[in-house]
């Protein structure tokens, strides 16, 4: 019996070294290099980085493996997959769910990036994106020389940035989560008058997001998170204590 834990996020490294430092292995899907890094090297755990196909995750589990998603509440893609090559593989899989945040008030909520810009579309003043570099293309059509971009500080960051039209002086790229001092910061040194994120939860630093842009009277646009099912860190850290109980 093995535990693999596909990863990404706060909580999937937590659950990785809480369970290594249980006696039990563990086997972490990341799937990028910068996940690897953000993983860290830690006893019993081992990590494997790259992106996976469906045929590929369900290659690597079997009836006697626990799958535990923990990847990141808006990669819906990634867990579509992850659930299908589980049930193909005859695993156990188990949805590890980051809590959404209560949202304040007077934000605005949009479904996805394409509802977000329809919402910006007539509206004035610097934007300051946040949810990340896949969907920077979705907004160029709102005029890239109101779009300000806080990325990762990573090759492919960049790439999307230049493949959206956003020039070098409107690019942020530091590694998060940041605090409401540093966000207020830059909604005063750009100007922005509108911050869009995505509910990170507390990991990703919202509640920080919301404070500055409420100090700082900058409209919030969140992209909603998706509807899914799933399980909070807790219940997933005992589930996986007791399946693996009669191994030990």
């Amino acid at each position: 019996m093995r535990v693999v834990v596909f990863s990404g996020t706060t909580e999937g490294r937590t659950l990785s070294y809480t369970l290594a430092d249980r006696g039990i292995p563990v086997e972490v899907c990341v799937a990028t290099e910068y996940g690897k890094i953000d993983q860290g090297e830690y006893p019993g755990v081992t990590i494997r980085a790259g992106r996976l196909t469906e045929a590929e995750m369900a290659a690597l589990l079997d009836r006697s493996t626990l799958c535990v998603d923990a990847t990141h509440p808006y990669a819906t893609q990634v867990t579509a997959n992850i659930r299908r090559a589980a049930q193909r593989a005859g695993a156990v899989y188990k949805r590890l769910l980051r809590p959404a945040s209560p949202l304040p008030e007077g934000c605005w909520t949009a479904r996805d990036a394409a509802e977000a810009v329809r919402l910006l579309k007539d509206t004035r003043g610097n934007i300051l994106l946040t949810t990340g570099a896949k969907e920077l293309t979705a907004f160029a059509p709102l005029g890239t020389q109101r779009l300000f971009a806080r990325v990762l500080p990573l090759d492919s960051s960049l790439t999307a940035c230049r493949e959206a039209g956003i020039a070098p002086a409107r690019i942020i790229a530091m590694q998060g989560p940041f605090g409401t001092e540093l966000n207020v910061a830059l909604l005063h040194q750009f100007a922005i008058r509108y911050l869009v994120t995505k509910d990170g939860g507390s990991p990703g630093g919202f509640a920080e997001k919301c404070a500055a842009a409420r100090a700082c009277g900058v409209q919030l646009v969140v992209l909603r998170r998706p509807p899914e099912d799933g399980e909070p860190y807790e219940q997933i850290l005992e589930f996986c204590k007791e399946w693996m109980a009669p191994c030990r």
